[in-house]
């Protein structure tokens, strides 16, 4: 009864907030969370096939909408989050593909180079 003498649930208040169910503010952080759940799939890649470009612009990007998100109006917390974790499991790619890098025995690494000119 408290809810309904002071106006409003606070169910009612998130569904109609500027960053609620209603708004595009809500949906595109929760189907950005794909890109979250399909990096956590490739630590099951192998290192060697993992795009580095790929990874680059995904962390660049995550970091980038992180700090956006916080300085737009409304602010977004949902896309924050979403995007931090796009940012942080590219850049733990990038950095499983600089340690096979450092890691790797100098003819193998010879042998990708020159395997990679040819094609």
């Amino acid at each position: 009864m408290a809810a309904a003498a002071g106006g409003t649930s606070a169910f009612h208040r998130f569904i109609n907030s500027p960053v609620g169910p209603k708004t595009i503010h809500f949906w595109a952080p929760a189907m950005k969370w794909g890109l979250v759940i399909a990096g956590l799939g490739d630590l099951a890649r192998p290192v060697d096939q993992i795009s580095v470009r790929q990874q680059v612009s995904l962390a660049a990007t995550g970091l980038i909408w992180t700090r956006w998100s916080t300085i737009i109006t409304p602010k977004n917390y949902s896309l924050a989050t979403v995007n931090f974790f796009v940012g942080c499991t590219a850049a733990y790619q990038l950095a499983r593909v600089a340690l096979n890098k450092r890691d790797a025995p100098p003819a193998a690494a010879e042998t990708v180079a020159a395997a990679t000119t040819a094609a």
